[in-house]
């Protein structure tokens, strides 16, 4: 079942990263199965000042740190509401650590002022 709007917001509220280190702007779709979340790179953010200057890409381990806190973050937030059954203050008490990413691609540059979005897809497997 797909989440409602205030959901959603309850769910951004409770992500614990923040400005200058939060890069999860809103939340597109979001049910048991997948999360889509959306953040647009500002112009002035901190990291373009000296990452190719003259060429302001975005750094690869902030894309990384976005897909984070979207599909790890906000998606284990919302995962632990409806399968565990627990609070936003209980899940708060928790501290998620990202230490394995594998597979990824980059399909492109994003530049300041651009938009990006990020998703993950719930993947159960037998041990």
């Amino acid at each position: 079942m797909a989440a409602d709007r205030d959901m959603i917001e309850k769910i951004l509220h409770a992500v614990p990263q923040q400005p200058p280190f939060r890069f999860i702007d809103d939340v597109l779709a979001l049910d048991e199965h997948r999360i889509v979340g959306t953040y647009r790179f500002r112009e002035d953010e901190y990291f373009y000042q000296g990452h190719f200057p003259g060429h302001p890409v975005t750094p690869g381990v902030i894309l990384l740190e976005t897909m984070a806190q979207t599909g790890v973050v906000a998606f284990g937030i919302h995962l632990l509401m409806m399968s565990g059954g627990m609070t936003l203050e209980e899940i708060g008490r928790f501290v998620t650590l990202f230490t394995f990413m594998e597979a990824v691609e980059f399909l492109g540059s994003s530049i300041r002022g651009s938009g990006s979005s990020s998703g993950a897809r719930r993947s159960i497997s037998a041990s």
